[in-house]
């Protein structure tokens, strides 16, 4: 068993991955490199919106930017990443409803039947 010193980056990693809007920025860089006006007409976002959740991947070390005239293009840093995406989902198709009924972390069933 690990100490918990051990599991504060981790932790400190799905924190980062525990947002909706992140994991779908996130989505779309996995086909390649986007600008934040590429990223805002696809998510139907405001542009402030996008820039903080880009800001806060790059933080974190998930995202890179690019710079080219005016335009900064953001792309991942880490292939990997994309195999940690998919062994959630994997895990998530795995345990079916159970995470998004968790009383804790799960939506309510009013967000389930929204489509949340």
């Amino acid at each position: 068993m690990q100490p918990a010193d051990d599991l504060a980056p981790a932790a400190a990693l799905f924190r980062g991955l525990a947002d909706q809007t992140r994991l779908e920025i996130l989505r779309r860089l996995a086909g390649g490199e986007l600008r934040v006006v590429d990223l805002t007409a696809e998510l139907g976002m405001a542009q402030s919106t996008v820039s903080a959740h880009l800001a806060c991947l790059r933080d974190c070390g998930l995202v890179t930017g690019r710079p080219e005239g005016r335009q900064m293009f953001y792309a991942l840093s880490r292939p990997e990443l994309l195999d940690v995406l998919r062994a959630a989902e994997q895990l998530l198709a795995a345990t079916g409803a159970s995470i998004a009924l968790c009383p804790t972390y799960g939506c309510g069933e009013s967000d389930m039947e929204e489509g949340r």
